[in-house]
């Protein structure tokens, strides 16, 4: 049994047998239990009933990162409103919330309208609150007006500033054209990151990959390696991306072998990285071949890994491949182009194998790919 049922059935049981024992901290997670295990309804109905202010202190933001999640800007501006009602609303993060909702639903205008509430309400800013409105800034108003921001932020006495703030530039300089004021951002990042932590040094690899410096990226992604810790599949997923996205497939492969020398597990989405790289230069042969290496080697395919190769095959339609799509789904939009290249294909084993993945979809209409 999975960890969230069992919490779930303690805290039904302390809240059945006492619930004015409950903490604070028990009612917030119990309220969290309900929106993953159960509905929206039921969640906002217990958040109603609870006893104290406390509680509902506790619990509010987990409610509101609810609605942010689901992009539900009505609802979460309502609930705005109500925690400031009742006076729940004393720290940066609900109005971080609200900012993350407006960057995600393209309103980035009321991202401003939060920094002047907090401003009149004197909630201090925190780096996340400063990152979103650099953001905001450079999308309505250009690069010079997200450095008025960073200004700002240097003024401020109660924020260290980190690599998050100087990556956040440094993107904003990348899009803006500005290369150099970029790499001057990222030097800065880079003496803020972390000696135990890789996070920072995902981002910065992932900006020197827009900013086409190669170099960089390499040096960033050997200096990451040295920081604590086990070198996660993420952070392979991350340099293997930026490779292929500059175009060098031969080291994205060497960092494909090196990862699986020494992996624990065939997590099947570092594959796919490479196998993408090979689909959309087709190289259909080394796909396939990849592919059967995987699966001797214990990798289990996705929906995304046999969708890469369907797409492969309607790119490359002389392909001759005998690889089983019995259990492949695909969106919508390949199904159209798998239909269209059924129409015109002459190859016998690409019908068959397209058209099975094609009545796999039909058997599993319910099912949607994953990345």
């Amino acid at each position: 049994m999975s960890p969230i049922p069992i919490c779930s059935q303690i805290l039904n049981w302390l809240e059945d047998n006492d619930r004015a024992c409950m903490l604070a901290t028990d009612h917030a997670m119990r309220l969290e239990l309900i929106i993953k295990t159960h509905n929206l309804k039921e969640a906002e109905e217990y958040f109603e009933h609870l006893p104290n202010f406390v509680s509902k202190k506790a619990s509010a933001l987990h409610l509101l990162h609810f609605y942010v999640k689901e992009r539900a800007t009505e609802k979460a501006e309502a609930f705005m409103l109500k925690m400031n009602m009742l006076g729940l609303i004393v720290s940066p993060h609900p109005f971080n919330e609200m900012m993350k909702l407006y960057m995600a639903t393209l309103a980035e205008e009321k991202v401003l309208s939060v920094i002047q509430q907090m401003k009149q309400n004197c909630i201090p800013r925190n780096v996340l609150s400063y990152n979103l409105w650099m953001d905001a800034c450079a999308q309505l108003y250009g690069a010079a007006s997200a450095e008025m921001v960073y200004k700002e932020m240097l003024n401020d006495k109660n924020v260290v500033i980190g690599w998050s703030s100087f990556c956040t530039l440094a993107n904003i300089y990348q899009k803006s054209g500005l290369t150099d004021k970029a790499f001057w951002a990222l030097r800065q990042a880079e003496k803020k990151l972390s000696t135990t932590n890789r996070l920072g040094y995902l981002f910065l690899l992932t900006i020197y990959a827009s900013l086409n410096s190669k170099g960089e990226v390499l040096r960033l992604w050997k200096l990451s390696k040295s920081v604590e810790g086990r070198v996660t599949c993420a952070n392979h997923i991350c340099i293997m991306s930026c490779l292929v996205k500059l175009g060098d497939i031969k080291e994205a492969e060497k960092i494909f072998l090196e990862w699986e020398s020494q992996c624990r597990k065939y997590d099947i989405r570092v594959l796919n990285i490479l196998l993408g790289a090979y689909s959309r230069n087709g190289s259909m042969k080394k796909a396939e071949s990849l592919l059967i290496r995987s699966l001797d080697r214990g990798g289990q395919p996705n929906l995304k890994t046999w969708e890469i190769l369907m797409e492969g095959l309607v790119r490359n339609p002389e392909m001759d491949t005998g690889m089983d799509t019995q259990h492949w789904r695909s969106s919508p939009s390949i199904v159209v182009s798998i239909v269209e290249h059924v129409e015109w294909t002459e190859t016998l084993k690409i019908q068959k194998s397209i058209l099975s993945g094609i009545q796999a979809l039909q058997v599993h209409p319910s099912e949607s790919h994953t990345a």
